[in-house]
């Protein structure tokens, strides 16, 4: 009947005259709304409906002023208690972000306040997604598993923060994950522990750094500023802010139950000493990533095995940290046994890993097991002491590096007993570039005058710096003393001795200036 009183000005209204009956055919759009397109009163029904028509029709009951809907949203809600039946108006919205129909209208069923939300306020706020990055596919996607990111009232200043503020750089992968993963309540107060950053003395032109690499939903989003303040203040202990910049995802991690315990394992294993444990958090800060079962592992190792002690590993700790990132049983057991079957003590273990910590964790097939080939082809024997201080060496070059030293040598005359020897006087000429020793035999030869099988009494020469050193030196003392200068006094000694005149570098070439 309400219906019927809506046509009752309509200009579709028609007479039959004699038996006075109306006849009212419906316009199209309403057409779908009944059952037929026409309806037919008598006189006796046009009586009772022009009464109804005179009847002032009662008020529909207010909605809940809080749901802030306009009055025509409000007469399409007490027309109707399914959200989706007014699916149309928001249609086009939808499929301009990339939401099919199907999909849409299961979003109105799991949120009917979309239904209730005006386009104006659905299209703004999906314009503020797209303002720092999240569009397309992305956003699509992120809005069908997160209905509520179009409607919660939370996430308008946190968007509003990000594009403004932090100037929309924090990366779109990002603020995915995060809004993924966290409850919309959880954003609340994102701007504050920002600030906490910033005033506890993150650089400004940093932050975005640090929260692109950081978990932004474990490491802000689920911590209370309090919580945040707590951390920062105990990692001053041992570097403060530096290292949470130089590694943000510190920030992911719980103070007590796992900061605060691993950092407290390196300080035993330092003796108690804070400073050298922050000493050794400055060089590798991704060390706390580790749990303290996972570090105590290979202390204990480097106990049990190698027979070294907390002092000892704690010094090995500082020259090489990675060693808690090399595999306990696939490349430390193994290669600390070979170093005990090449005849080093505990003691010669200690001072083999602080000179070639990368022993430990090189890769054997694709590094080390050439570098012995190599070795034992010019003549070293396996399972030696020599061996040992040769591998050592060469684990601070490339493979690709070792192999044109020895072919360097090889061209100048020397044979690989000749090398074997120079390496064992002094093994790091198998570390150093291939191109700068071949300019210094060059400038030995051709400059100085001299014969290449000297640097097999000296081969430490092939070590000093050639410009800064033998240039420097052999120039000033040409001048004074002539061609006849000890090549070992000439480079090793200080240099106040060698500023004194004396003719104490005079010496005769056939003399072993070993």
């Amino acid at each position: 009947m309400v219906a019927a009183y809506a046509l009752f000005t309509h200009p579709f209204v028609t007479s039959s005259s004699a038996d006075s009956i109306f006849s009212f055919t419906l316009p199209p759009p309403l057409t779908a709304h009944f059952s037929t397109s026409s309806l037919t009163f008598r006189n006796h029904e046009w009586s009772s409906l022009l009464k109804l028509a005179k009847t002032p029709r009662p008020e529909p009951n207010p909605l809940p002023t809080q749901l802030g809907l306009r009055p025509n949203e409000q007469f399409l809600l007490q027309c109707s208690s399914d959200p989706v039946a007014d699916f149309g108006t928001h249609s086009s919205l939808f499929q301009a972000v990339g939401i099919d129909e199907k999909e849409a209208r299961v979003l109105l069923e799991k949120n009917p306040a979309l239904a209730l939300t005006s386009l104006d306020s659905l299209r703004t706020r999906i314009e503020s997604f797209n303002s720092v990055g999240l569009d397309g596919l992305v956003l699509s996607h992120l809005i069908t598993k997160c209905s509520n990111l179009l409607t919660a009232e939370e996430i308008d200043p946190f968007l509003s923060f990000v594009r403004h503020d932090l100037e929309a750089k924090i990366e779109p992968g990002q603020l995915k994950r995060l809004f993924r993963a966290a409850e919309v309540r959880f954003l609340v107060g994102f701007d504050q522990k920002v600030s906490l950053l910033l005033g506890r003395g993150v650089p400004s032109e940093k932050i975005v750094d640090v929260l692109n690499k950081v978990n932004l939903y474990k490491a802000l989003c689920l911590k209370s500023v309090e919580e945040i303040d707590r951390t920062i203040a105990y990692l001053n202990r041992f570097g403060g802010i530096e290292l949470i910049v130089r590694r943000p995802s510190l920030l992911n991690y719980d103070l007590e139950t796992q900061l605060a315990p691993r950092i407290e394992f390196l300080t035993e294993v330092s003796g108690g000493d804070e400073n050298a444990t922050g000493t050794l958090l400055g060089k590798l800060p991704a060390i706390l990533s580790y749990t303290v079962d996972h570090t105590k592992g290979h202390v204990e190792l480097l106990r049990s095995l190698a027979g070294l002690s907390d002092e000892q590993i704690f010094k090995i700790l500082l020259v090489f940290p990675n060693v808690v990132s090399a595999s306990r049983e696939r490349k430390m057991r193994p290669r600390i046994e070979f170093l005990k079957q090449c005849g080093l003590s505990s003691n010669d273990i200690y001072k083999f890993l602080t000179k070639a910590p990368l022993f430990l964790g090189l890769s054997f097939e694709d590094n080390l097991a050439y570098k012995l080939a190599f070795l034992v082809k010019i003549g070293y024997k396996y399972r030696t002491r020599d061996m040992a201080a040769a591998i050592g060496s060469a684990t601070r070059t490339s493979s690709d590096n070792l192999q044109r030293v020895i072919e360097l040598f090889l061209s100048y005359g020397f044979s690989c007993a000749d090398i074997v020897v120079m390496s064992r006087r002094h093994p790091q000429i198998l570390q150093y570039s291939h191109s700068a020793l071949e300019k210094k035999m060059e400038y030995l030869i051709n400059e100085m005058g001299r014969e290449i099988g000297e640097l097999l009494a000296f081969p430490a020469f092939l070590g000093y710096k050639l410009d800064d050193r033998i240039k420097a030196r052999y120039e000033v003392k040409r001048k004074i003393l002539g061609e006849g200068l000890s090549l070992n006094k000439l480079l090793t000694v200080s240099s106040e001795s060698f500023s004194t005149k004396t003719p104490a570098y005079v010496i005769d070439l056939n003399v072993n200036v070993e």
